[in-house]
């Protein structure tokens, strides 16, 4: 193989590697989704996504710090609780993307 070649493969299989795996990592289907955007006086930015009006993934930005997510993998309107029957909310963070 020549170089050129080989730069072109390369290429080409980062590219299939970044345009894979573009689904929410706990699996929720935000296909229809409504928006509703609000800044809280704090400076924190909310996105709330409702599918069919059920909430099902709030993300939160805060004015200082990396924005996280909840979520509502199984579609009941509420976000999910931990596995420990707490009352606290599992927190995501985007920890990489392209």
């Amino acid at each position: 193989m020549t170089n050129r070649t080989l730069l072109l493969s390369c290429m080409l299989a980062m590219a299939g590697c970044a345009s894979t795996g573009g689904g929410n990592p706990a699996g929720v289907d935000l296909a229809n989704a409504q928006v509703a955007v609000r800044t809280e006086t704090n400076g924190d930015t909310i996105e709330e996504y409702r599918v069919a009006g059920n909430l099902r993934m709030v993300k939160v930005t805060p004015a200082r710090g990396a924005p996280y997510y909840l979520y509502d993998s199984d579609g009941d309107g509420r976000l999910d609780k931990s596995k420990d029957n707490s009352d606290v909310s599992p927190v995501y963070w985007k920890l990489y993307g392209w």
